[in-house]
């Protein structure tokens, strides 16, 4: 405990940058499973093929993999477009852009499946008695599909959620100075790699626990009234 306190700087540090690099990678995500569930569920065959390709190919390839790709190559790609195209000087991509912005695609992907899903299990009943009452359809989305597909879509998305706060880890093998990296660094700098990985470990019990709870108590309260068989 003595050698966890004098480190708890260094790991507060990383607890932080994992929180902010989660919650960035969140936006990225649920901006893009919205997305991507519309495209599924639109009239637009070029659309499906489209989010289609999307969710086939992220959820084909591993994480780590692509966390790799892009750190190492996006950049490579950015620029060698911008030096070819004139449109940007040298942009540089660190490692916390990399992280969220990788991570959010690729829980975009399961975000898609999971907004897909909960919007198809809304009645369309309910859909077209809104339509045939002069409903607009920003309307029906406010009051008719987006509250279904809220309540539909948690269990999904806890799920999701908690498995994208634990996969920010693996930004650790490209030098973000995260929970895992802080920790690991500390441990070998002291030759206790067990206890700093052991502290790591509660940490991230604290933050899916937290997690897990905040999330019950929001499908509480998406499923007020709701009668259950």
């Amino acid at each position: 405990m003595d050698l966890i306190f004098e480190y708890r700087s260094q790991l507060i540090d990383g607890t932080i940058v994992t929180i902010q690099l989660a919650l960035a990678s969140l936006v990225v995500s649920l901006t893009l499973g919205l997305l991507g569930a519309w495209a599924k569920l639109s009239s637009s065959r070029l659309a499906q093929r489209l989010a289609g390709a999307y969710t086939s190919v992220v959820r084909g390839v591993p994480d780590l993999v692509l966390i790799l790709l892009v750190f190492y190559g996006g950049q490579v790609t950015v620029n060698a477009i911008g030096a070819s195209t004139g449109l940007w000087g040298y942009v540089d991509i660190n490692q916390f852009v990399s992280g969220f912005l990788t991570i959010g695609v690729i829980f975009g992907a399961y975000f898609t499946e999971t907004f897909r899903g909960a919007i198809m299990a809304i009645p369309r009943g309910q859909i077209e008695a809104g339509i045939s009452c002069g409903m607009p359809r920003s309307l029906i989305f406010r009051h008719v599909i987006w509250p279904q597909m809220v309540r539909y879509a948690i269990p999904g998305f806890t799920n999701n959620w908690l498995v994208q706060l634990k996969t920010t880890a693996l930004v650790s093998v490209i030098g973000l100075q995260d929970l895992v990296y802080n920790a690991f660094t500390a441990g070998r700098s002291t030759g206790q790699l067990f206890t700093f990985m052991a502290a790591a470990f509660v940490i991230y019990l604290l933050l899916t626990g937290v997690s897990d709870l905040a999330l019950r108590a929001l499908e509480r309260h998406y499923n007020r009234g709701v009668v259950r068989a």
